[in-house]
């Protein structure tokens, strides 16, 4: 028989485990629209669970495909705008916008990255604002499956200040590369442009940060802002935001996966890969959007449609 002591003591530990099983669960709930996140502490981002969409209505599927706005600008080199002619064919028709921006445009020296990249974030911020709730930063030799990031970014606030993609490290420093592509929410876009405005020494300086490259720089300046990369991967913690082409990633996963090659090496979710020349992203927009099994029906439980007057695939 257990004493009034005893079973004062099991009931307070019983409540405390409830109490703090039910806290873990909350902190980890974040709504995506309008909602303030709790505990925006993640490093590492994964995909939503497609089967709690199969408990969504189809016009709440609409709606919520509609929902995500997306607009692309592929960073270019004065040589890298030949890329634009096959851009305008391929992966960024699938884009609610997309906008090439060269250095020559926007009267840069074209070694200085940094002050290009700046530029161009406060250029498109101030153009379109609000307009889309997602900001992609690609290079010209990036292929992008728009469709997968709108996925990926489902369950995400943009209201929230998100900064992801593939992460490195350097030294004490997170950043996001640019080879993989660079995704914000439209609050971090408003915490960036505000310190572009005020001048901010860590975000308007080279000098300050002159040995790191842009990418590098734009961590810094966004860690000055509070914001910290993250690193997007699927379930089985896999990259989506790949800074290789395939044919580069399946050599690395050659020699420690013989036998599951494409499983060890990419992600069915994968978002980007990089290295591609214009003729490479002609097939993966064959193998990707054009090439189809006859009968064979993917179960998809959403649908992202095209802007209106797309002639994408």
């Amino acid at each position: 028989m257990v004493s009034a002591g005893g079973a004062s003591f099991l009931q307070g530990t019983l409540v405390g485990s409830v109490l703090w099983a039910l806290v873990t669960v909350l902190g980890q709930i974040r709504f995506r629209h309008g909602g303030q996140a709790q505990n925006h502490e993640h490093r590492h981002l994964r995909p939503p669970d497609g089967k709690d969409l199969s408990y969504v209505s189809e016009a709440q599927r609409l709606e919520l495909g509609r929902s995500i706005r997306v607009l692309c600008i592929i960073l270019a080199e004065s040589e890298g705008e030949s890329y634009w002619t096959a851009l305008k064919e391929t992966w960024p028709k699938h884009c609610d916008k997309a906008e090439l921006h060269g250095a020559r445009v926007l009267s840069v020296g074209k070694n200085d990255k940094w002050t290009q990249m700046r530029r161009i974030y406060k250029h498109v911020f101030e153009k379109y604002g609000d307009s889309y709730n997602w900001y992609f930063l690609a290079l010209p030799t990036t292929f992008a499956v728009v469709e997968n990031l709108k996925y990926f970014l489902l369950t995400r606030d943009a209201s929230q200040p998100f900064y992801l993609g593939h992460t490195l490290p350097s030294g004490d420093l997170e950043y996001v590369t640019l080879e993989g592509g660079i995704v914000l929410s439209i609050e971090s876009m408003r915490r960036f442009h505000r310190l572009i405005l005020n001048n901010v020494t860590n975000c308007a300086d080279p000098r300050v940060i002159w040995n790191f490259s842009s990418d590098q720089q734009l961590a810094v300046c966004l860690k000055y802002a509070g914001i910290l990369a993250e690193h997007a991967e699927d379930y089985e913690g896999r990259n989506v935001f790949n800074t290789k082409s395939i044919a580069g990633l399946l050599k690395d996963a050659m020699p420690s996966n013989p036998w599951q090659v494409v499983k060890g090496c990419c992600s069915d979710m994968a978002v980007t890969f990089n290295g591609l020349t214009p003729k490479k992203m002609e097939v993966m927009m064959y193998g990707v959007y054009r090439l189809r099994a006859f009968g064979h029906h993917f179960k998809d439980s959403l649908v992202f449609l095209p802007p209106n007057g797309s002639e994408n695939d």
